[in-house]
């Protein structure tokens, strides 16, 4: 069998409206805001090749694919199913940027050789589990009557995710909250479902001092949590102050969602400066993640993946040594943060889980999920050829 070589490469970019939704203090985080409308973009990209078969990729912001004008000439032409090749090349050509661009391009080729084979993803990686256990994971705070405004409204929402059936919840705080509402929303979850499902809190970066990551983690410590994550203003990137907040904590610490690539996730590990390992298929790939994974399976440490979707869910099957798929972000009142209308027979919302608390993994070949392209095509505002 001839190898699917690759003729094209295109960017389908579409915009769409969410009802419900707004932004905190600075724009950045999104939150419930009712009778608000917000504009969101999204793309799909496809690799195209001589065989007739297109690898596809939905996700990732604009600057995911600014790249790709730099090494879209090494592709062309070149075998799909050179995944590795393609993986060391373009991750030392794009080593002044970041290797962003690298991660859309890795998947769509995974989807192509599935799609060859006539096999889910997870399957050519090994085939460990079909479905996964999920972790409610929360919009920022807001400021909403009835929203997640509160500690005690914190409470009721992983009340009622425990009630459907999750085994886990995830806090994203407030920005700019008194650090002593932080700790107050830690000790009010910890006390209503402490006992019965595993908490994680994630500041996103938003403690403004050491000392206030600090007392917040002393907060989950009290509390049992399963894992502390990105807590203050170092972006997620501190090595050595990660360390230190580890010497000073007992709750686990989950780092390395804003680093990029297999060396530097290993040396926050090595360094003691985390206890598990965050891998990101949209930015390292899922050629990028399972060497992750493999690496942390050394260590005899856990690889937690961040963020839902078809990729996430084909590289937590193939693998032992990960616990929780994020299914987020979800609030009580506001729609799931991700585009409902993207895939057909696919869903990442609140009640998509099953009665254990799972998601399935899917079946079909490839990444096992199919676009929506009618969706796509009359929310479509441009294309870009390579």
């Amino acid at each position: 069998m001839a190898d699917p070589i690759i003729t094209k490469i295109e960017l389908h970019t579409y915009t769409f409206e969410r009802e419900n939704l707004g932004t905190d203090y600075n724009g950045f985080n999104i939150v419930y805001e009712p009778g608000n409308r917000i504009k969101h973009q999204g793309n799909v990209l496809r690799v195209e090749t001589d065989q007739g078969i297109t690898g596809e990729f939905a996700g990732g912001r604009d600057a995911e694919f600014s790249t790709i004008p730099i090494f879209a000439h090494f592709l062309i032409g070149r075998s799909a199913l050179q995944r590795e090749l393609i993986y060391t090349e373009v991750k030392r050509a794009l080593r002044q940027v970041a290797r962003i661009g690298l991660a859309p391009i890795d998947i769509a080729l995974w989807d192509i050789a599935g799609k060859l084979y006539d096999q889910p993803i997870y399957k050519l990686l090994g085939g460990y589990k079909e479905s996964v256990p999920c972790y409610a994971s929360t919009y920022h705070g807001d400021h909403q009557p009835d929203g997640l405004s509160s500690p005690e409204a914190f409470a009721d929402f992983a009340e009622q995710c425990l009630e459907m059936g999750y085994p886990a919840f995830k806090i994203h705080g407030w920005g700019r909250a008194p650090v002593s509402q932080e700790v107050a929303n830690v000790h009010a979850v910890g006390k209503r479902v402490g006992d019965k499902m595993d908490l994680m809190l994630d500041p996103a970066c938003e403690l403004i001092t050491f000392g206030d990551a600090v007392k917040v983690g002393w907060a989950c410590d009290e509390n049992r949590f399963f894992w502390y994550e990105d807590p203050y203003r170092d972006g997620g990137i501190s090595q050595f102050a990660h360390r230190k907040l580890r010497q000073l904590i007992t709750t686990p610490i989950l780092q390395t969602e804003h680093v990029r690539s297999l060396e530097p996730h290993i040396d926050f590990a090595l360094a003691d400066a985390t206890d598990y390992v965050r891998g990101d298929v949209g930015y390292d790939g899922i050629t990028g993640v399972i060497k992750l994974a493999y690496a942390c399976e050394a260590l005899g440490i856990d690889l937690e993946f961040h963020g839902p979707g078809p990729a996430q869910r084909q590289c937590m099957a193939a693998i032992r040594n990960t616990n929780y798929y994020e299914m987020g972000l979800l609030h009580p009142k506001a729609p799931p943060s991700h585009e409902p209308e993207l895939y057909l027979d696919y869903r990442d919302e609140l009640d998509a889980i099953d009665a254990e608390g799972h998601v399935p993994i899917p079946q079909g070949p490839g990444l096992g999920v199919e676009i929506n392209w009618d969706w796509v095509e009359r929310n479509r505002v441009s294309v870009v050829e390579w």
